[in-house]
């Protein structure tokens, strides 16, 4: 069930998936917890709940519900911890550096990622390890902090490829090069480098199918960097990303919309762009 909730919500949008989630939680899964079990059991029973837990913390966030989305995430660490799994602790913690980094807290962001990375480190998986660098250096992009950036990225990289020469199952699944591109190009976006930024957003479009609110975030960030030089093209590739956004129910996809509004705010005479404007203004605006 959780593989099933996690594609519809990369897929749809948490809008779409959370409160199914939340039902199946207190309906199918609370009631297993009141039970008896041997202790291996026991530990997968929390496992399984920690991570639908998580999966509903981050359905909230996406749906800019930060304050349930914490509390969620918070009950998905307990779990994890019970159930002795610093991998799955690992990428809870980064979940919320994620979130920290959006709300604007990159202190906090940086330092919760450091956690994450410890722990993913004693589980010994890379693949995860990197991706909790990744976390860590878009906190410190968001403090304009272009040096420790730097030191995380290129840590990051070194996991990966740690990671890829290694006989073990890449872990978790979605982390590919294309996400790493992915969360490098919001890494320069916050630091202010349109050039990298376009580079690694292009880059990231390579990426697997199932994804659309993923694809739309990219998407709309390589429109982004387009805006001040060609905005034409960035109306090109900004009504890809439109596409995608309609179809989902995922406010963080609106304020991507919205930051691309806002780029475009000085070529208002052009009509493609009044009319791309318009648009989002529409859809961004919207309430799900």
């Amino acid at each position: 069930m959780t593989t099933a909730f996690r594609d519809l919500d990369n897929k749809m949008g948490g809008g779409r998936v959370r409160l199914t989630i939340v039902q199946y939680l207190h309906n199918s899964v609370a009631p297993l917890l009141r039970g008896s079990y041997a202790e291996a059991v026991g530990r997968q029973l929390f496992a399984a709940t920690a991570e639908l837990t998580k999966l509903a913390g981050w359905a909230a966030y996406d749906q800019e519900e930060h304050g349930l989305a914490q509390r969620y995430l918070i009950q998905a660490l307990r779990l994890a911890r019970a159930a002795g799994d610093p991998g799955l602790g690992a990428e809870i913690l980064a979940a919320v550096s994620h979130q920290a980094t959006y709300v604007g807290r990159p202190g906090d962001a940086v330092d919760l990622a450091r956690a994450a990375r410890i722990s993913a480190r004693s589980a010994d998986l890379g693949a995860l390890e990197s991706a909790c660098h990744l976390v860590e250096a878009h906190g410190h992009a968001a403090r304009r902090d272009k040096a420790s950036c730097a030191v995380s990225l290129n840590a990051a990289k070194r996991a990966f490829a740690r990671a890829e020469a290694s006989d073990r199952p890449a872990w978790p699944a979605y982390f590919d090069s294309a996400y790493m591109s992915a969360k490098v190009a919001h890494c320069f976006r916050d630091l202010g480098d349109d050039v990298r930024t376009a580079r690694f957003a292009e880059q990231s479009l390579d990426m697997s199918d199932g994804y659309s609110r993923g694809r739309a975030f990219n998407l709309t960030l390589l429109a982004a960097t387009r805006a001040s030089e060609d905005p034409i093209e960035a109306v090109r590739v900004g009504r890809q990303a439109l596409d995608l956004v309609a179809s989902l129910s995922s406010r963080r996809s609106y304020a991507y919309l919205r930051d691309l509004r806002r780029r475009l705010d000085r070529h208002v005479d052009i009509p493609e762009v009044a009319d791309f404007r318009q648009q989002g203004r529409v859809l961004s605006t919207r309430r799900d």
